[in-house]
Parts: structure tokens; sequence; C-alpha cells
């Protein structure tokens, strides 16, 4: 999972630059439409984590879902994340698996933002990439820590851009990364085998045990 300073959480070859240096938390008009997602998520983000200790879980919870749904193709990252064993699954299983990789997503922000320390994000660029795709360069300021550098791709929706895919460190893909977990339980235990993977993980983050 990504980190966010002493926090874990759910995170190319790239064409010309539109260099857009901004805060975060600030959603400008003009900026590109991707990196407008971006900052509304990250603002979103930011209060939950300013204000973690009073919200508690579910408070964290709550504020983070609906940025996540706003900015993330949930569905499409749900199909690519569990890659050929998509395609055999019934409607029924499908809309499960969907709604459980959303609930991870939230649960594992609203779980390790926690505490805050005086963290801020920053946006730096948009670039257009592959398959039709834009990458938004982002940073975790950690005062007194080590910053932690975020790309998101984007794709085109009928809802505007939305995220795929998460890169820590600028090249780490988080959807790869979920694809060799998922897959290796799917192989080894099915789809039931997998729910039961994820529904556990998302206990213990509800929880607090999923720190380390």
């Amino acid at each position: 999972m990504w980190y966010i300073g002493p926090m874990r959480f759910p995170v190319l070859a790239l064409a010309a630059a539109a260099s857009v240096l901004v805060h975060s938390t600030v959603v400008v008009a003009e900026d590109p439409p991707a990196t407008r997602v971006i900052a509304s998520l990250n603002a979103a983000l930011l209060n939950a984590l300013q204000h973690a200790e009073q919200l508690g879980y579910q408070g964290r919870h709550d504020k983070i879902g609906p940025a996540v749904d706003g900015a993330f193709d949930v569905a499409f990252m749900a199909e690519k994340s569990i890659g050929r064993y998509w395609k055999p699954l019934s409607d029924a299983d499908r809309t499960k698996w969907v709604g459980l990789f959303r609930e991870f997503t939230v649960a594992n922000y609203a779980g390790n933002f926690d505490h805050f320390s005086g963290q801020r994000f920053e946006i730096s660029s948009e670039e257009p990439s592959q398959n039709d795709t834009q990458v938004v360069h982002s940073k975790l300021i950690n005062p007194g820590g080590e910053d932690t550098e975020l790309n998101y791709r984007l794709h085109d929706t009928a809802a505007g851009p939305r995220i795929v895919d998460v890169y820590l460190k600028g090249t780490v893909s988080e959807l790869a990364l979920r694809r060799s977990d998922y897959t290796s339980v799917l192989e080894r235990d099915g789809f039931d085998g997998l729910v039961t993977t994820v529904r556990a993980k998302v206990a213990d983050l509800a929880a607090g045990r999923a720190k380390r």
C-alpha cells in the first residue's frame, strides 16, 4: 500500500508537459480537468486528515467515500485488478466485486489517515500519456519526514477524467500490485476466497490493525 508520512494508504512514457504548480487543496477553474479531479481528491483527503481524531474511522470513511467516487473509475479498476478472472464472473459477482473494491479503497484511506502532523499536498504538472490518458504529478509534503511522490493516471469517461491507476514514487503501479495479490488468491482460493480475504483487510483497517 501507499505511504503518507508515517501512514500507509490505497497509488511512464510521457509526452510534452503542461506545467501547473498549484496547492492541490485549491481547485482552480482554469486548471486542466484531470488536475481539478486530483485537486478535489486531495482537498477531501486533507480535510479528513486534519480532523482525523475528531472524526474517528467512520467519520473519515464517510468523508472520503464521496471523494473516491468522484475521482476514481472504480468499476474499471475493479475489473482490471483481477485480469482474466473478470470475464467468467456472473453479473452478481461482478457487482459484488466492484462494491468490495470500492470499499477497500475507501477503507484504506480512512484507516490510515488517522493522524495529522502538518502534511500537505502539491500538484506540479499534468502531462498527456499513452492510450489517451493524462498523468497528474503530485506530492505529499511531510514536514520532518520523507515526501511521497504520487502520480495519478486518468482516462476520460462520460463524467469527465477519472483515476485508473496511482504510481508510488513515480513508477510503482498500485493497480499492478493489487492484480498480482488478487490473482494469487484467486488461483489458490477462488473468488469466494478473494472476497473473504479483502473483507478481512477492510475489517483490519476499520479496527486499526492494518498499520505497521
